[in-house]
């Protein structure tokens, strides 16, 4: 999500074998004359852009239904589709440069989600929500193996369910929450035999539902079966140490190229990874303690080219993910 800086952080998912930023969504639109990108604080500030009959209005009445737990802000775009319409990728390729995280778009189309969700997969940097009635689109989407796509299947979309489920769980703390189980405001569950269930998840969607009297969310998954939190997580991560760093570099006279600067650097990544693991993202020991660690090689034993060049690409990090419990077996012995 960020430009034009002097930082690069990269993160690789290593699986072993057998608020505000990161949880504001856009709703992506359309009309005749479109209409700029604007932020909004509540559904008053949309009803005087947007009429309640508009899909955008729709979509940011299901945010801002699940109260308390609704983002403080929202985005609307509008895309032109009268006299010299605009394509969805040109509307995408502006929309990149904005501030959001989460897309809603109001447009079920097949076509659309399909491109869409390959633009949010070349980009990498946001996550894109969409809902379907249809098991046949699902499984044209479960094909694709998007990371950055999610997918919800009701059998009534135009209430915007997936809308309602960025609106209750986008915006907690990064780290803080799993996506499933959640109780949407507004959203009917959709009532399903356990083999249709294992259909639908097989599809590489999620799903509302009842269980034990309550209304949940029926998984927390991305296309290609990652969870969602985890793809939050990482892109959490990786722009806030993205951030860190270049404002250390911003703020200061310099940055010695010397034992002394680098430790600076670390100093500034652990600071981060420290955050992430009070949030929740990263696991802890059984002393309490994050599972992470850094790795800075010493100005002696960085290339004498990179030295040259003013570039330090020597530095490493690790951790944990703490993840989340969704499924557990418990056993039990009566005795007489």
């Amino acid at each position: 999500m960020t430009t034009n800086n002097d930082v690069i952080v990269i993160i690789d998912i290593q699986k072993p074998t057998p608020k505000l930023g990161f949880g504001k969504p856009l709703i992506l639109g359309s009309s005749a004359a479109g209409k700029a990108f604007k932020t909004y604080a509540d559904l008053e500030g949309v009803k005087a852009d947007y009429a309640i009959t508009t899909e955008e209005y729709k979509a940011a009445l299901a945010i801002f239904s699940q109260g308390s737990d609704a983002p403080a802000e929202i985005a609307i775009y509008s895309r032109k589709t009268g006299a010299t319409p605009e394509t969805v990728a040109e509307a995408l390729q502006f929309l990149f440069t904005k501030d959001w995280y989460f897309l809603i778009s109001t447009s079920s189309l097949a076509a659309d989600i399909t491109e869409i969700g390959d633009a949010i997969e070349t980009n990498n940097t946001r996550q894109y929500f969409a809902s379907s009635s249809s098991k046949t689109d699902l499984a044209t989407f479960k094909a694709k193996n998007w990371t950055r796509t999610t997918l919800f299947y009701h059998t009534t979309v135009d209430n915007y369910p997936e809308a309602a489920w960025i609106g209750k769980a986008g915006s907690a703390d990064v780290g803080s929450l799993t996506w499933k189980f959640k109780t949407l405001t507004s959203i009917q569950p959709v009532s399903l035999t356990p083999t249709e269930l294992l259909e639908i998840h097989g599809l590489a969607a999620n799903t509302y539902i009842t269980k034990a009297g309550d209304d949940v969310t029926s998984e927390g998954k991305v296309v290609s079966g990652e969870y969602i939190d985890i793809i939050h997580a990482r892109d959490y991560v990786t722009a806030s140490i993205e951030y860190a760093i270049q404002k250390l570099l911003n703020s200061s006279p310099k940055i010695s190229y010397d034992d002394n600067g680098i430790a600076q650097l670390e100093s500034v990544v652990k600071t981060v990874l420290q955050r992430a693991f009070n949030q929740g993202i990263i696991a802890a020991d059984s002393d309490g303690l994050g599972i992470y660690g850094t790795e800075f090689k010493s100005r002696s034993d960085v290339e004498a080219a990179d030295r040259a060049a003013r570039t330090y690409n020597d530095g490493t990090f690790s951790f944990e993910l703490a993840g989340a419990i969704h499924q557990t077996t418990i056993r039990g012995t009566i005795k007489s």
